[in-house]
């Protein structure tokens, strides 16, 4: 129900309504490529670069990969549509879970 396209009763209408909506949503993950491209030359660059200490690499490799899950899960993986509120839930609720998992254990090792 939640998915359900818009329909104006006119065929022709409702193709033209679905070619615009692909065609945008094409150009969204085209775009979304680029940066997940451009993002990993970047980590390339970052590693291969020697003027940058360990200190700054891995929590910047480690950023710029959580951006790329980001751009994955929201136009790759359609998050952002209607009707995925409940896989956002279970997913946003497992990324609570392991952080909160990854903090006791970093806790537990360090004090």
């Amino acid at each position: 129900m939640a998915n359900q396209q818009p329909s104006s009763g006119n065929p022709r209408v409702d193709v033209e309504y679905r070619r615009k909506k692909s065609a945008e949503e094409m150009r969204y993950q085209i775009v979304s490529f680029a940066l997940m491209i451009f993002l990993t030359l970047v980590a390339f660059v970052a590693v291969g670069y020697d003027g940058f200490s360990d200190w700054f690499t891995v929590p910047f490799i480690l950023l710029l990969a959580v951006i790329q899950v980001i751009f994955q899960l929201y136009y790759f993986m359609h998050m952002s549509h209607k009707g995925h509120e409940a896989p956002a839930l279970f997913l946003y609720s497992g990324v609570v879970v392991g952080a909160v998992t990854i903090l006791a254990f970093t806790t537990i090792i360090w004090w």
